[in-house]
């Protein structure tokens, strides 16, 4: 008997593939059919990579064909799986906040290498390009943010959002704000296990109403530790910002904090490492430059460790008289640190650009221009 390529699509339509839903015709399984005489040749795709849906997939083409067209054919199934990528089991994955576009960690290895106050100027500099920026103060046991925007006394209010009750973040020089500290006193310590911790950092990412944003900053604790990983099951990070002094101790910290968003389970791209406390330079020798912790460390780190180097911030003491009244340096006008936190924020916007265009977005909508990376000048 002749068989027709015609009534072997027919008897298909009368199947589907193990977990697909559609007959294997409508679902495209069927990539082609060629017959000859009692003969006919069957390719299939499957998704189903596992052995009973193989086995399944090949029965039941062989009794429909028999059942609808002809009982003695003579049938050959070429099956092939083409199975979806996906994620690697032990891959830590975190869910999207709908309204912001890019998460990013700024993190440093070791305490006391100026983490907080980076992350404060980059915000403040984000704020001041244009854009909608939010820090996230996830430092829960050394809360600096607050002091630093000059809000420490604050609390958050509740806002009901679609019939939900949620935190309003503190703003304050365009940036939105919340931190542990909102709700400590000033003279309380935080003493909580890693549990406890990781709950209080959930409730204030998805307990807020953080609305449009172009940027989360997340302040990180220092170290490679629990609050780490408890971020990034939590949030999809879009990029990370490691700061380190160029001090031998330091440096070899930071390594490690490369190394952990390097790690094959967290793989968040490091967009680059930021040297502060780089030089220092009195007031009374301008063109002198004293590298009081070594020169050039972590600028030698990010080559070594072939991760963009964002740029160097000198040791000064406005900066930290900035911080300590609650003004970030980069809101201070024709200065060298409004230039140097400018340089190091747009260092920051082109490697995200640079990111996204070549991996994945970890949210719906992402930076793609590098429009607004120029500070707004005051007339």
């Amino acid at each position: 008997m002749k068989l027709d390529k015609k009534d072997i699509l027919k008897a298909l339509q009368t199947i589907s593939v193990p977990g697909e839903g559609q007959n294997m015709v409508e679902s495209g399984a069927v990539k082609n059919i060629q017959t000859f005489g009692d003969e006919v040749v069957v390719d299939i795709i499957i998704k189903n990579p596992s052995l009973q849906a193989k086995k399944k997939t090949e029965v039941s083409i062989l009794q429909a064909i028999h059942r609808e067209v002809y009982e003695k054919a003579k049938i050959t199934v070429n099956l092939k799986v083409d199975a979806p990528a996906t994620p690697k089991a032990n891959e830590i994955k975190g869910k999207p906040i709908p309204g912001i576009n890019n998460i990013i960690a700024v993190a440093s290895g070791k305490g006391g290498v100026g983490k907080s106050t980076v992350t404060a100027n980059l915000a403040a500099t984000l704020a001041k390009m244009g854009f909608n920026v939010g820090i996230l103060d996830a430092d829960i046991y050394g809360p600096s943010i607050p002091i630093m925007f000059d809000v420490a006394s604050q609390k958050p209010l509740a806002v009901e959002v679609e019939g939900k009750s949620k935190m309003a973040p503190i703003e304050n020089y365009g940036v939105k704000i919340l931190s542990i500290g909102f709700f400590t006193q000033p003279n309380q310590a935080v003493i909580w296990r890693g549990p406890m911790a990781a709950k209080a950092l959930n409730q204030m990412i998805f307990d807020a109403h953080w609305g449009e944003l172009d940027f989360l900053l997340i302040d990180l604790p220092p170290g490679t530790g629990d609050i780490h990983l408890s971020i990034m099951q939590a949030l999809p990070v879009t990029g990370a910002i490691v700061v380190s002094t160029p001090q031998e101790i330091a440096l070899a910290d930071a390594r490690k904090g490369v190394a952990m968003f390097q790690q094959e389970a967290i793989n968040v791209p490091v967009l680059g490492i930021v040297e502060n406390m780089a030089y220092f330079t009195p007031a009374e020798l301008p063109e002198n430059k004293y590298y009081i912790f070594g020169k050039d460390g972590a600028k030698n780190l990010a080559e070594d460790m072939e991760v963009p180097f964002l740029g160097a911030l000198p040791l000064v003491q406005s900066i930290r008289e900035a911080g300590d009244v609650g003004r970030p340096a980069a809101l201070q006008t024709s200065t060298p640190m409004e230039s140097s936190f400018e340089e190091i924020t747009r260092n920051s916007v082109q490697e995200l650009v640079r990111r996204n265009k070549s991996m994945p977005p970890t949210e719906a909508i992402k930076i793609t221009t590098m429009a607004g990376c120029s500070a707004v000048k005051k007339k």
